[in-house]
């Protein structure tokens, strides 16, 4: 009968696909041990050992190590328990290959240099606490002294990455570029600029709340135009900067005149940084939310068309 069949070692190899070498090694350590010797004293196989070798093959191909297979092989340790804790293992070997891969690539589509790519390493290496860190350290340098107004709250909730525990590759890449970006002391500086520009603008007419940006509002009033392929230094532009040169005389409570499209022009040069659309864009993909519509275009464009007028 099938079940009292005996196999040599090299009949085993064929019936199960391993090499004699591999079944030997297993035997001498006393995993898948020989059901009895020949009168020559070679070894035989039973079908028992030969279905416990393919668990052993199994849950060696599945990354367990000896000590652990042979307490599942000899029942010591259930099977779903090791599978539990070894499946949560590999789940944090993944996260890591995801982040080694989003340096990577970011490192190759950049082309940066070692010095670079080891600090874009160092950053995919930060533990959750580090990372927490990080962004409270960044949110700090930006907001600081300014959290006073309730409204900030919201603004700053906008400007907070949130990775989940299992990021997919791409949210493990922008988590990498945003960490980059968030370090970069004069992108902080900007970023300090832009919030005081917009505390100014709710101190001014005393707003406690919640209120629209001011580049949101030159987008709106200056999109149409970008999309028309309108000149901003023809006539057609006219309109255009009057409109934004009204709202923001509205911010400041100033009329419109050489004074305040000076300010105007000052202030479109600070908001006018193409990484602002690099940070919203990283922190919709960190935080899985819908694409954000770039400013850069926009502001370009409004700032051309200002800068023409006070020539």
């Amino acid at each position: 009968m099938e079940g009292d069949t005996l196999y040599s070692i090299g009949e085993l190899a064929q019936r199960t696909g391993l090499t004699v070498k591999t079944i030997r090694f297993y035997s001498d350590r006393g995993i898948v041990a020989p059901t009895q010797r020949s009168p020559a004293g070679h070894r035989r196989y039973d079908t028992a050992a030969a279905a416990r070798l393919e668990l052993v093959r199994t849950l060696r191909e599945l990354g367990l190590d000896l000590p652990t297979i042979r307490k599942v092989a000899e029942l010591d340790l259930p099977l779903p328990e090791v599978a539990a804790a070894h499946a949560e293992a590999l789940a944090v070997q993944i996260r890591v290959l995801r982040l080694r891969h989003a340096v990577l690539t970011v490192v190759a589509e950049r082309g940066l240099t070692p010095e670079e790519a080891d600090v874009m390493h160092q950053l995919a290496r930060l533990t959750e606490e580090e990372r927490r860190g990080l962004v409270e350290d960044f949110l700090h340098a930006v907001f600081d002294g300014l959290d006073g107004n309730r409204a900030f709250a919201g603004v700053r909730r906008s400007m907070t990455p949130e990775p989940p525990a299992d990021p997919a590759a791409e949210q493990a890449r922008a988590w990498v570029e945003w960490a980059e970006l968030a370090l970069d002391p004069d992108f902080r500086a900007g970023m300090r600029r832009t919030a005081q520009d917009l505390a100014a603008d709710m101190a001014q007419d005393g707003a406690t709340g919640p209120r629209r940006d001011f580049t949101a509002t030159v987008r709106d009033l200056a999109a149409p135009a970008v999309a028309a392929w309108i000149d901003p230094a023809s006539p057609e532009a006219d309109p255009v900067v009057a409109a934004i040169a009204a709202h923001y005389a509205h911010l400041r409570t100033h009329h419109d005149d050489a004074a305040l499209r000076h300010r105007l022009l000052r202030r479109l040069e600070r908001a006018h940084d193409p990484r602002r659309d690099r940070h919203a864009r990283l922190l919709a993909v960190i935080n899985g939310w819908p694409a954000p519509q770039p400013l850069s275009p926009v502001l370009g464009w409004s700032l051309a068309a200002v800068r023409a007028r006070l020539r």
